[in-house]
């Protein structure tokens, strides 16, 4: 036994001893602070002998070991009073002591080892199939309070089950790698450079923010050009016009010969492919060790961030007050899932139709009106019908009109009644009020929807700091649907710098094939994609879609997820040109056909020097789980999510692979679940790419501000601090549809590097210390998995 005196003042600190004893074995004393319940008692001793054997027995306190012990001062939980349990708590110690802590402890207390005693003490700590687990540190070091977790085996599963469980995982992550490559679409940086062995032996070392760039860097982006549509540009011509062909539901790019191009073949992906994929994603998603592993590492990351708010939480309050003119009101946030046929709030849409009632009450606006009469040489079935008599059929005056009546807010009878949420967007209860005011291809040929939407992206520019990404709808109906689009948005200049539409594709087929507007499901495909492939292959057959697709940024599908799918999509559900049947396709079937699609398209627009689109639908807001595994295959990013805490497996390969998900807690409230359990804060604490959107703000919201709105009750009802809100905001621009050229001005020059580097607080007010831990434990995950991977190609 080795014995010390130890000085009074140094047990207010803790700290290690290391020397050497008889026949050079290594002897660690281990000094920590001691219980202030039982400082009187030993101010009147002094300490003198402390065990090695006891060395990792915690905080040290008398025990019988040492001959010290006294009941006075102690409580029962912290020491035993059976010599048994201290025997046992003994030879556990034993087994697991002598573990190093930290490698800066190690560096910074302990005095050089020779080579020899070093190579001893590795056996001693290291089990005959050892797996090391480290703690990164960023490239950047920032200064905060870390939780430094060391040993070997840190997942609290056995190692068989680790071994399978990486294996697995990193499987899943080089699918969506693949399938994130051949779309275009992102993925994250760090992920990839661990599938390609470049991490983490090439893990980077310390470096240096570079100030001098991001000062040169403007916080507001230039001034868009007047010509915003390019109606003074000269369209583009290509030498080479290739030919179209459908195949399989898909557009395939061919040469003059008829043959598919080379160059992008590579783009093309099977059904059966697919399928295989799916398949083994569900095996995954339903293994019992791998669920259990995922659900502990979500677990320990959840508890991981709790204790670093209680370690750092003023560090990084105190960060963020150090920088000027900067908080959440004045960082950038995007509404990343908003409809824009309810982007306004009802007394908006209230005061709009009372104005127009007002001032253009002779405005014809309906080519007919419909009558019970079913005679169809009625003449009152094809009179045109002017604002003032739509209103006087209904019984209703301008001066009548209120919020009440107009009814399109969202209520307890919306719960999980979807058929009576999609009636709410029909003010009045009447469908052709919605087909005047919030349509874009009527009579009047959309030019009241374009008004007000235009008073809605006002409101947006007078904010400055707020931005959205609009959802305008394409049935899949008739192939004329986009032209018409395009000219509607170009004829009424429905364009603003803080807006990127994004074009929703409504699951809608059964609807149609019943009323006979499509002969199978091929045809809606036809209606949606090829004319997107005929701009692309030459604009000036379709010059406005050409100009309106500039200001496009992706993809969604849309409708009720809860419908029940009768079809199930496997090896026999027919090709789209042969699926005739009445029942709805299910949702990966839409999803798969949209992915396939967009993959070939985004590489001719890519070959064409033009912009391409990311696939982003709703996902995983009720249903079936598989959604989720084909939103986690084809998607960038997903709106709702709400499902993914039933599942595991797939939330940590969320994490994983930093997939985006757009959240609307108060939507979600009215109608699938309450605000209480909305897994949000859960999600935003395990370090999901999560941010706040509206939704709906017709149906859900009471300001002019309805993300604002979404953000303070979130604040409020979740306790969630400042830094929590600015990090929920960044989220929400790197999610976003933007073009890098804006977001480098709203984030920094640098924003796509990893960690630290990527982060500059003057324009996201997020503490360098908040991104460098989200970096850090993200790293730590993928440093787990993949040295476990090492571990398991040594062994065979």
């Amino acid at each position: 036994m080795i014995r010390y005196t130890v000085p009074r003042a140094l047990l207010l600190t803790r700290f290690s001893v290391w020397t050497y004893g008889p026949k050079k074995a290594l002897y660690i004393v281990e000094i920590t602070k001691i219980a202030a319940a039982r400082d009187a008692a030993l101010n009147q001793r002094s300490l003198e002998a402390v065990d090695s054997d006891l060395f990792d027995t915690g905080p040290f306190r008398p025990s019988y070991a040492l001959g010290t012990y006294t009941s006075h001062g102690g409580a029962p939980y912290e020491i035993s009073n059976t010599p048994i349990e201290v025997n046992e708590s003994r030879k556990q110690q034993i087994q697991n002591r002598a573990r190093l802590e930290s490698q800066n402890d190690y560096m910074c207390l302990s005095p050089k080892l020779p080579t020899g005693l070093q190579e001893e003490l590795d056996s001693r700590c290291k089990s005959p199939q050892l797996v090391e687990m480290h703690t990164f540190r960023d490239a950047v070091d920032v200064n905060y309070q870390r939780m430094a977790i060391t040993g070997e085996e840190l997942s609290g599963v056995p190692l068989e089950d680790l071994k399978d469980a990486a294996t697995h995982l990193i499987e899943a992550l080089r699918m969506r790698n693949e399938y994130m490559e051949r779309i275009g679409n992102q993925f994250p940086v760090t992920t990839k450079r661990f599938l390609s062995g470049e991490y983490p032996a090439n893990l980077p070392k310390y470096r240096r923010k570079n100030t001098e760039s991001t000062a040169n860097t403007s916080f507001n982006p230039p001034e868009p050009p007047k010509d915003h549509w390019g109606l003074n540009t000269p369209l583009p011509v290509f030498p080479v016009k290739y030919t179209l062909r459908r195949r399989d539901g898909v557009i395939e790019v061919c040469g003059a010969d008829g043959k598919l191009k080379p160059e992008f073949a590579k783009y093309y992906i099977s059904k059966e492919q697919f399928l295989t994929d799916t398949e083994r994603l569900t095996q995954m998603i339903v293994d019992g060790p791998l669920k259990s592993f995922c659900f502990r590492r979500l677990s320990y990351l959840q508890n991981k961030f709790q204790l670093h708010v209680l370690l750092n939480e003023l560090r990084e309050l105190h960060e963020q007050k150090a920088v000027s003119h900067r908080d959440f009101y004045n960082i950038r946030k995007v509404d990343t899932h908003i409809h824009a046929a309810s982007s306004m709030n009802q007394k908006h849409l209230l005061r709009f139709i009372k104005k127009k009632i007002r001032t253009e009450a002779d405005t014809v606006v309906l080519e007919k009106v419909l009558t019970p009469s079913s005679n169809p040489s009625d003449p009152e079935n094809n009179k045109p019908v002017t604002m003032k008599e739509v209103f006087k059929k209904m019984g209703i005056d301008a001066y009548d009109l209120s919020v009440d009546m107009l009814d399109v807010h969202a209520d307890r009878n919306t719960f999980h009644r979807f058929d009576k949420f999609n009636t709410k967007y029909n003010p009045v209860g009447e469908s052709t009020l919605r087909e005047i005011f919030i349509k874009t291809d009527n009579y009047v040929g959309g030019k009241y929807f374009a008004e007000v939407l235009m008073e809605v992206l006002s409101d947006l520019e007078d904010s400055k700091y707020q931005h959205a990404e609009p959802r305008l709808s394409i049935y899949g109906r008739s192939k004329d649907e986009w032209d018409k689009l395009a000219k509607w948005a170009i004829t009424h200049d429905v364009w603003s710098p803080n807006v990127r539409w994004l074009i929703q594709i409504p699951r809608l087929y059964d609807i149609y094939k019943s009323r006979n507007m499509v002969k199978n499901f091929d045809e809606l495909l036809d209606n949606v994609f090829t004319p997107l492939f005929e701009a692309t292959n030459d604009p000036s057959s379709h010059p406005d879609l050409y100009r309106f697709l500039q200001q496009v940024s992706g993809i969604d599908s849309v409708d009720d997820e809860s419908k029940h799918e009768f079809v199930h999509f496997d090896r026999s559900t027919p090709s789209p040109d042969n699926y005739k049947d009445a029942e709805n396709p299910p949702y990966n079937y839409y999803l798969f056909y949209m992915y396939a699609n967009l993959t070939a398209l985004n590489a001719f627009r890519r070959e064409r020097g033009m912009n391409t689109f990311s696939l982003r639908p709703h996902c995983g807001e009720a249903g079936h789980v598989n959604h989720l595994l084909t939103g986690y295959l084809t998607s960038e990013s997903i709106a709702h999510g709400i499902l993914l805490r039933k599942v595991p497996v797939l939330q940590y390969l969320f994490y994983l692979t930093n997939m985006g998900i757009a959240m609307s807690p108060l939507s979600n409230n009215s109608l699938f679940i309450s605000y209480q359990r909305n897994p949000l804060p859960e999600y935003l604490q395990k370090g999901l790419n999560v941010s706040l959107s509206t939704d709906d703000p017709l149906q859900f919201h009471y300001t002019k501000e309805a993300l604002m709105e979404e953000y303070s009750i979130a604040a409020q009802v979740w306790k969630l601090s400042s830094c929590d809100m600015c990090e929920l905001a960044r989220n929400s621009v790197l999610q976003s549809g933007f073009e890098d050229k804006v977001k480098i001005h709203w984030l920094g020059p640098h924003y796509q590097e990893e960690g630290v580097l990527g982060n500059d607080i003057h324009r996201t007010n997020v503490p360098d210390i908040r991104v460098s831990f989200r970096h850090e434990a993200h790293v730590d995950e993928l440093c787990n998995l993949f040295r476990v991977q090492h571990f398991t190609n040594l062994d065979q």
